[in-house]
């Protein structure tokens, strides 16, 4: 046990998918899962283990931020043995030919964050993903035929934040969100496997958004895309 995660380390898979959201974490339980069973609700961040094709797996939420995502990595990683975590969240697009619904894989995040270097002294403003985790996404997405997209992300710690386009430009950043870099960081220090996938939920250029329901139910196409790729880990 440890402060934010009650129960013991018997309970959780060594394989995590990780959305930020913990009513999405009992969606896809519910949803996904045989035999799922609560095994966390500390600060309501749920968390469900079951068996996804016979395979044991773990559904934990995250909450909202690199700080929160950075104790949750952190802890699962160091305490209880989990090897991967890849998160499934949503995502803003800065770019007009990445639409909401699309599905992408954060090959590398850039973020003016100091997570990095209060964590580990990091001061790397882009870290990378598990490239060979990113390998098997592909893999499983042309088995599914689902179009996956490769780009670099943009995190931040402000969700209202003021956009510098230059930089972005700079970095190639496609896409923006808030709790991938601090989870790459600490995968990295801790020498685990942690990869990001996200679902465009608003873009920057159209203006078009989905609905705090829409985020929480209608990421399918990306949630069994994560099932099916961590399971072959």
């Amino acid at each position: 046990m440890t402060p934010h995660i009650e129960c013991d380390k018997s309970k959780i898979a060594p394989l995590v998918i990780m959305p930020g959201d913990p009513r999405r974490a009992k969606y896809i339980a519910e949803k996904f899962l045989d035999d799922a069973v609560l095994v966390n609700s500390v600060r309501e961040e749920y968390a469900y283990t079951g068996y996804y094709k016979g395979v044991r797996v773990t559904v934990f939420s995250s909450g909202m931020g690199n700080a929160s995502m950075g104790i949750y990595s952190h802890e699962l990683f160091s305490f209880y043995d989990v090897k991967a975590i890849l998160r499934v969240g949503s995502c803003g697009s800065y770019c007009s030919d990445i639409n909401v619904h699309d599905v992408c894989i954060l090959k590398e995040v850039f973020s003016n964050c100091n997570y990095a270097r209060e964590y580990a002294n990091i001061t790397d403003k882009v870290i990378s993903s598990d490239a060979s985790f990113n390998d098997v996404i592909f893999k499983s997405a042309s088995t599914l035929n689902i179009n996956v997209k490769c780009v670099t992300g943009n995190n931040v710690d402000a969700f209202y934040s003021k956009i510098n386009y230059d930089e972005m430009k700079q970095y190639d950043c496609k896409v923006v969100e808030m709790e991938s870099f601090a989870l790459f960081a600490t995968a990295k220090v801790l020498n685990k496997s942690a990869s990001a996938l996200v679902t465009v939920s608003d873009s920057f250029v159209t203006g078009e958004k989905l609905s705090s329901s829409d985020r929480e139910k209608d990421f399918d196409e990306m949630i069994i895309l994560a099932l099916e790729s961590i399971i072959k880990l």
